[in-house]
Order: structure tokens, then C-alpha cells, then sequence
């Protein structure tokens, strides 16, 4: 007897708002630009945090002092400089000033499938433009450089109960990884 899974609901949930979208909304919707800079802002007050608990990562990223990277998908455009610090620093693209010395331009255009492939632990297809040098210290970054969500809720709740709730946290994560794959291995079987 198949048991059916506690999440069935999500799956039914999502096919209706998919149904009730206009078909063309990824490649239409374009959030405004206020928003987009809050979430660019905050996605580098995340990545400094992120960095400043790997000194190994901080003392890379001080030999790349000033260099600029910017970040492409779709029409959105994210560019950074690394800091004497080691740290992270966000530049609105068109400030002016000088060319990003690396430019990586993630290839997915549906915001569903860049989802699924990040979700699924992969890295998107990426072309990469610009000095090879700094190319291979970000994917450095991205291969060795990890946020620790438990260690950050320790500070908030102390150690046991933080432990329980990332453990609880992982599981689900995992249940819902699981689930995913199934739908999508149940839709693609004819």
C-alpha cells in the first residue's frame, strides 16, 4: 500500500497558483528597483556576516582589495567589491566608475529551474567573463565558504535547544528534498 505524503497539499498548491499565472510570467515579471536594491543590500549584509566567521575566507578575499565582481541573471545585475577587510562591498552598476573584473552570467532564464537546481545542491550553468585569478577565488568561496545556521540560533536560544531545532530543521528540509524529486520523477514518467 503507497502511503501518500504529508506534503501532497503544497504539490496541489502550487499547481493551482501555476494554473491561475499567466504563462509568461517569469520571463515578465520584473520586480521595481526599490526592491531590488533592499534585497541586494541585504544580501550582502548576509554574505559579510557569512564571511566574517571564516578568517580563511577573509584573508583570500584581502588580496582581492578592490577588485569588483558583478553578477548577471536575466535583467538583474548584482556587482560587488571585496573590501580591505575581506569583506564584502555592494556598487549600483550604473554608478559609473570601473568595469567589474569578473562578470558571471548564470544562464537559466526560468526562476523555477534556477530554484530547482540550487535546491537539488547543484550549481547553475554560469559563463564566466574576466580574470581567471579572481573566478577561482570566488569558487573557492562557493565550495569551501558555509553558513552555520545553528551556531547563529545558539546565540539566541543557547546550544541544546538550537541543536534540536536545526536537527528538526535538516529533517524537513530533507523530507521536502524527497518529496520534490518524487513529484518531479512522477511527472516526467509517462
Amino acid at each position: 500500500m503507497a502511503t501518500q505524503s504529508p506534503f501532497s497539499w503544497l504539490a496541489d498548491a502550487a499547481d493551482t497558483l501555476r494554473a491561475k499565472l499567466p504563462a509568461n510570467l517569469p520571463a515578465s515579471f520584473t520586480p521595481p528597483a526599490w526592491a531590488v536594491s533592499e534585497v541586494q543590500q541585504r544580501v550582502v549584509l548576509f554574505l559579510n556576516h557569512v564571511l566574517m566567521h571564516e578568517p580563511a575566507a577573509c584573508e583570500r578575499l584581502k588580496r582581492q582589495t578592490g577588485r569588483q565582481v558583478q553578477v548577471c541573471w536575466r535583467d538583474q545585475v548584482f556587482q560587488c567589491s571585496f573590501t580591505p577587510a575581506g569583506l564584502v562591498e555592494f556598487i549600483t552598476p550604473d554608478a559609473g566608475g570601473k568595469a567589474a573584473d569578473l562578470v558571471l552570467r548564470v544562464n537559466e532564464p526560468s526562476p523555477f529551474e534556477l530554484a530547482k537546481t540550487v535546491l537539488q545542491g547543484d550549481k547553475p550553468a554560469i559563463r564566466i567573463e574576466g580574470d581567471v585569478q579572481l573566478a577561482a577565488e570566488v569558487n573557492w568561496l562557493i565550495d569551501h565558504v558555509r553558513w552555520d545556521p545553528e551556531e547563529d540560533l545558539a546565540r539566541l536560544v543557547g546550544d541544546a535547544p538550537a541543536h534540536t531545532l536545526a536537527q528538526t530543521g535538516k529533517r524537513v528540509v530533507d523530507a521536502l528534498r524527497s518529496f520534490v524529486k518524487q513529484q518531479l520523477a512522477a511527472r516526467a514518467a509517462p
